[in-house]
């Protein structure tokens, strides 16, 4: 079933309360309901707070008949090239629905971490018809917030396991950790590493799930020192190879769970004067421009990003008119990009 909302909703407490609440008069708790700047920063925390505590619902609440023909794409970060394959999806898709888009980099969480709700009320206040979210980490009552509103979303990637009923497109990932070490073990590596993401997020766990799998499939040990997690930073990835080089009997591939985190293997490589693909093969993850400019090229496995944005649009146009989707999850195939980075071990 597919989260749009439910079709009757508790009352939940009035602006009154909140404003009781949080120590202010209505109008200035409707000022932060309704995002204008003219409050002062300690009096928005204490709405915003109150507003959480008590549950408040914002009204009125989204109506398809009144809609725009607008959606909210809500992204992690637009610094990085996966950013941009992912915009140019929606982009492309948006079009050829006649909607336009509006991007929000970092929204859903507050500088201290905490769930803001700021984009909440801005989204309600402009009247967007959908919104798309992509790599981000929603709470229990942001979830509620939408369904109340019945505004309709789609998850692109998510990072955590959805609730029942979400509506996600992502990746083949547990498939593209098996290819990935397949291609490894074909070349005759069976001393294999892994850098991976995060222990908790859905794409980095699935990957090395697919890696393990990998290997008991061709009867190779898995040892559990040749996995070591690098929460897709760089530099951490690059920590984490030194690490792997420093075991007694270091691996002779590696998989990266990234692209990104594949530029700091290569920097650890190079600064224990390995080369690749010479000393020790590299597969990275993505497929992101990054991956051609390497030198040496880097093989990767190709997760089709603009792919998975466009099909999270046309699916959000779908909840829009009012339709289901058949399953409420759409996983795209990934492929291994074979280029320069790996080859046979050294005798």
């Amino acid at each position: 079933m597919v989260r749009t909302g439910s079709a009757s909703v508790a009352a939940g407490p009035t602006l009154a309360v909140v404003a009781r609440e949080a120590g202010v008069s209505v109008p200035t708790a409707s000022k932060v309901v309704n995002g204008r700047e003219d409050v002062a920063p300690e009096t928005r925390r204490r709405v915003t707070e109150a507003l959480d505590r008590l549950g408040y619902v914002r009204r009125p609440r989204f109506d398809a008949a009144k809609a725009s023909g607008m959606v909210d794409l809500v992204v992690h970060s637009l610094e990085t090239s996966w950013s941009g394959a992912v915009l140019h999806g929606v982009e492309a898709a948006a079009h050829d629905a006649g909607l336009e888009v509006v991007v929000s980099a970092g929204l859903t969480r507050n500088r201290a971490g905490r769930p803001d709700r700021g984009w909440m009320d801005k989204l309600t206040a402009r009247g967007s018809s959908g919104v798309l979210f992509n790599l981000a980490e929603l709470t229990s009552s942001q979830y509620g917030w939408l369904d109340q509103h019945r505004i309709p979303y789609v998850l692109i990637d998510p990072v955590l396991e959805p609730p029942p009923g979400v509506v996600s497109v992502g990746a083949a990932n547990w498939q593209g950790g098996v290819t990935a070490t397949e291609h490894l073990l074909a070349l005759g590596h069976e001393r294999i590493g892994v850098v991976a993401g995060h222990q908790r997020k859905m794409c980095s766990s699935a990957r090395v799930a697919g890696y393990r799998s990998a290997l008991a499939a061709a009867g190779i040990r898995q040892r559990p020192e040749y996995v070591r997690h690098a929460g897709f930073d760089e530099s951490a990835a690059h920590r984490r190879t030194l690490e792997l080089l420093d075991l007694p009997e270091p691996p002779t591939a590696v998989f990266v769970c990234s692209d990104h985190m594949a530029l700091g293997v290569y920097e650890a490589l190079a600064e224990r004067g390995l080369r690749v693909p010479d000393d020790i093969s590299v597969v990275g993850f993505d497929d992101l421009p990054e991956a051609r400019w390497t030198t040496p090229a880097l093989t990767t496995v190709r997760q089709p990003l603009s792919e998975m944005a466009a099909t999270a649009l046309r699916l959000l146009v779908r909840m829009m008119e009012g339709d289901r989707p058949e399953s409420t999850r759409t996983e795209l195939s990934t492929r291994l990009v074979q280029r320069a980075s790996t080859a046979p071990p050294r005798d």
